[in-house]
């Protein structure tokens, strides 16, 4: 009975199957032990490796889509006319806005041009012309425009918000024309949801609706949405600001806003960031499965811990046949 125990408490720790060995030893003995730490030197070192080099789990990914954006028709243009705070023309499509202008409030002729440019159903760029009207004596030393946007991304989550262009230049001479050309480029502080529906940002970038000044300041509105973790900036504008008008001409602002593809920076899902880590991790895993293999076949075929070595069993029939 002791013997039969003895038999079966005997495990298959290791075989080579170059040498058609097996190798069996007791399930507390120091084989075993050696084995258990072999496994666990193979398998927990690697997700170590892989953690400490930038991480084992995906926190941010990126992707590329034109995203679809549209102009809202919707501006606040206030033009300096002079050093004096209280010198300034102003106009805006907000009835509340040009209310309170007063004296100030001079209506500008505007025309605009969306196209698309690679026939993807997208626009791609927005031709943009406002002329203000001056008289003879009144000139324009300073431009500050405000136009709205419909920014639109589908591929990963539906990002939908409100967004805006802002358009400024100044000079000490006064200015017959300013011409800006530019990218109407995503700002991003904060990752997109991979999934769902995002529509936090999707409110005017001016309240329309009120009758207070202090809501159609431009240092309000910039700060306000500058709050935002997710903005539209105009970037490399390159404005051109031209000098000599004559005495009846209008001010004119040109500009060439482009809308460009983006990289958006979002958060990857369970599965992506599965998927990024088993890559990772078996990748460096092959590599220690081959070294601790190799260290195995040499332990056990040493017998550096011991055990007892099986050999294969010859068939009978086998055996006669040799034996004829």
């Amino acid at each position: 009975m002791p013997k039969a125990f003895l038999f079966m408490a005997q495990l298959e720790l290791f075989s080579h199957s170059g040498h058609r060995v097996r190798y069996r030893a007791g399930l507390c003995s120091t084989a075993a032990l050696g084995l258990l730490l072999m496994w666990v030197l193979t398998y927990l070192p690697p997700m170590l490796v892989v953690y400490r080099s930038q991480g084992l789990w995906l926190k941010q990914s990126t992707y590329v889509e034109q995203p679809k954006i549209q102009f809202q028709y919707e501006m606040l243009l206030v033009a300096m006319t002079g050093v004096d705070p209280g010198n300034f023309l102003a106009w805006s499509t907000y009835p509340a806005f040009n209310r309170l202008q007063e004296d100030n409030l001079r209506v500008p002729l505007i025309s605009s041009r969306e196209e698309d440019k690679n026939q993807d159903g997208k626009m791609d760029e927005l031709q943009f012309k406002l002329e203000l009207p001056l008289q003879s004596t009144e000139q324009v030393l300073a431009v500050h425009l405000i136009l709205t946007f419909s920014y639109q991304l589908y591929r990963m989550s539906t990002f939908v918000m409100q967004s805006m262009a802002f358009i400024q230049s100044s000079s000490p001479i006064s200015g017959s024309q300013l011409y800006v050309n530019g990218d109407l480029k995503l700002h991003q502080r904060q990752s997109l949801a991979h999934s769902g529906i995002d529509t936090r940002y999707n409110v005017s970038v001016i309240n329309s609706t009120s009758p207070f000044a202090s809501d159609y300041d431009l240092t309000n509105i910039i700060a306000a949405y500058q709050a935002r973790n997710v903005t539209t900036i105009l970037s490399g504008p390159n404005p051109v600001w031209l000098v000599g008008r004559a005495a009846d001409a209008p001010f004119v602002i040109k500009a060439t806003i482009r809308y460009p593809v983006e990289v958006i920076l979002y958060e990857p899902g369970f599965w992506e960031m599965i998927k990024f880590a088993w890559v990772q991790y078996v990748s460096i895993l092959l590599i220690f499965i081959w070294v601790f293999d190799k260290i195995k076949i040499f332990v056990f075929q040493n017998q550096v811990l011991t055990t007892i070595p099986v050999l294969p069993v010859t068939p009978v029939s086998s055996y006669k046949q040799h034996q004829s």
